[in-house]
């Protein structure tokens, strides 16, 4: 640590002579277009460009990463922010101070933070500046860290893991590649393109001789491929813009090694390299639109794709003239719907570039109304079949007590519990069965053996996080309550501490409708107040539950977004006086209020 602090100081005086970005820095590369211009840029970021080694990046962030925001429901307390777990609009779950806490082991999230490369090390090997660079050298949480790998960035169709800030890994939905993928949240978005497009610019040179990296394409000039300049071109002018907590972190960057991210300073740039030819047209209008399939709380909607001349990334869907959600396929599903209601719907189509369509046919459908059933555990399994001879970790399948198809990885039966009525995983994933109807709540019994800490697991049911199952040395009973999600169901658990942790699972237990009534009654009795707001909006629920809470504007553009899990007061003090319209999600349903800004 000593030695730490000599580099620091001396890191300081060296760059005390360092200003903003110079007003000229950018002549050269005016007037061109294309890769032309990426090509002078490359010059421009590469000139003066002082690598400063890989040990001296903690130094760094302790200026181009900290989080000094004063908006929103940042902390403002000069820790280190982490893009993939920093909650802007809400506490942090955890957080570290610059200088402390650096990587290290960990076994879950809030162990330690450690250095990520967005472009990982995995594409160019150990080489410098690029192994070194603050401009995609990020700090992160180490858990967090470790759950991205190498992975390409992407939206998250199934997600396997979720952090505690939004964050995904799993199955793609993005067009043009089905992979595995990381999603960071919306408002780090933009500063992940950005630095990806950053990049592709100052390494252009060597890009051709980089792999294993979908995100490339092998050449120096696009140095992207499709899918990925689609998709960046989106998070860096729509999603997530340039915003001044970027700029004064790109001249942080500048003062501690020389160079600066054009795309922060000139975000018009991306276009003019990637997209020489702005796109304005917008896709046709979607047509054939149908509501059917209706039940008491949901209505099936279909309709043919539009057109575009570049692609259609994604489809706004508006109920009763008021937007309600945001669909990537032609086909969806409104839920959280009022039985026996008349509903009326109409689609637009959206492309890269934010060009919205007109609105298709309207078409109407009324739900049904034929009641609910209350909850009732209709899968209860106490493990007593299984094959008790298998005393090794391996993969094992088995036939449920209630006949479900089950599975887990790198797990045994296990008499630590409940003598040889229990399965037992280690770093590997319980698939539990589907049922039809829903899931109302999930109750297991778990205990940590033979060795490890005390943690949790993470619960997903259909790609929704719906909560935690915690484990420790002595035998407990766990319940997650209110998840409420309708439609066939497949729970996974996966391990969310890190490895050395063996859990035994046993008589776990669902709670299943053959309709969510629970589902619209919860969502029916959110209250939002005061409304009109000033600063402070206080979202009222009944019960317990994760709520995603999402405000868009009135052009549709989503301006904030957090999620809860109880009553909660949020800070709307940034947004412009105006009418909003509020999404609420619990599960998979949604209804939507308006709000008025003062």
């Amino acid at each position: 640590m000593k030695n730490f602090y000599l580099l620091s100081i001396t890191l300081l005086i060296s760059y005390i002579g360092f200003a903003q970005i110079p007003s000229n820095y950018y002549d050269d590369a005016e007037g061109l277009t294309g890769y032309d211009l990426k090509t002078a840029l490359k010059t421009i970021v590469t000139d003066g460009h002082s690598d400063q080694g890989y040990g001296s990046l903690y130094f760094g962030y302790e200026t181009t990463h900290v989080d000094n925001v004063q908006d929103g429901g940042y902390e403002n307390d000069g820790s280190v922010l982490l893009f993939y777990t920093e909650n802007p609009n809400g506490t942090d779950a955890y957080g570290y101070q610059q200088g402390s806490n650096q990587c290290g082991n960990y076994t879950q999230e809030g162990s330690c933070y450690n250095r990520e490369h967005l472009v990982p090390q995995s594409a160019f090997g150990s080489a410098s500046p690029m192994k070194n660079d603050i401009h995609h050298v990020i700090p992160s949480d180490g858990y967090a860290n470790g759950k991205r790998g190498n992975l390409p960035f992407g939206t998250v169709g199934s997600a396997d893991w979720t952090s505690l800030n939004g964050s995904k890994q799993g199955s793609s939905n993005v067009s043009g590649y089905s992979g595995t993928v990381f999603e960071p949240i919306d408002e780090f978005k933009g500063d992940i393109a950005r630095a990806i497009l950053y990049f592709a610019t100052r390494y252009e040179d060597n890009m051709d001789n980089y792999g294993g990296f979908a995100m490339f394409n092998g050449t120096e000039n696009q140095a992207l491929s499709d899918w990925a300049i689609t998709m960046l071109l989106d998070w860096h002018y729509n999603v997530d813009p340039v915003d001044q907590v970027e700029i004064e972190r790109n001249n942080a960057a500048y003062n501690y090694q020389g160079n600066a991210n054009p795309f922060v300073d000139h975000p018009e740039y991306a276009n003019l390299i990637w997209n020489p030819t702005t796109d304005t047209e917008a896709p046709t209008n979607p047509i054939n639109l149908v509501a059917s399939t209706s039940t008491d709380y949901s209505i099936t909607l279909t309709w043919t794709a539009s057109t575009d001349n570049i692609a259609v990334t994604s489809y706004d869907v508006y109920i009763d003239g008021t937007y309600s959600f945001n669909s990537a396929s032609t086909t969806a599903t409104a839920s959280g719907l009022t039985p026996d209601s008349n509903y009326c719907f109409t689609v637009k189509a959206k492309d890269a570039a934010n060009n919205i369509s007109g609105f298709s046919n309207e078409d109407c459908e009324t739900t049904t109304n034929n009641g609910s059933v209350s909850g009732e555990d209709c899968l209860a399994e106490t493990f007593e079949n299984l094959d008790t001879s298998i005393s090794s970790y391996s993969n094992i399948d088995w036939t449920g007590d209630n006949g479900g198809s089950w599975s887990a990885t790198d797990a045994r039966s296990d008499q630590q519990i409940n003598p040889s009525a229990a399965i037992t995983v280690r770093d590997g994933v319980l698939t539990l069965p589907s049922t039809t109807g829903g899931i109302g709540s999930l109750t297991v019994t778990t205990k940590r053996v033979f060795s490890g800490s005390d943690g949790t697991f993470n619960v997903n049911v259909n790609g929704n996080s719906v909560g935690t199952i915690s484990y420790t040395d002595t035998e407990q009973t766990v319940t997650i309550s209110n998840i409420n999600i309708e439609g066939n169901v497949s729970v996974i658990i996966n391990n969310n501490s890190g490895t050395g942790n063996r859990v035994a699972f046993d008589d776990l237990s669902y709670t299943c409708y053959s309709a969510l009534g629970v589902e619209q009654n919860t969502l029916e009795t959110v209250n939002l107040y005061p409304n009109p707001v000033k600063d402070n909006l206080t979202v009222n629920l009944k019960s317990e539950v994760n709520t995603n809470i999402e405000i868009f504007n009135i052009l549709g553009k989503r301006v904030f977004n957090n999620m809860i899990t109880k009553t909660s007061t949020l800070n709307v003090q940034s947004l412009k006086t105006g009418i909003y319209i509020v999404k609420i999600t619990q599960g998979n349903s949604t209804i939507t209020k308006k709000l008025v800004k003062n």
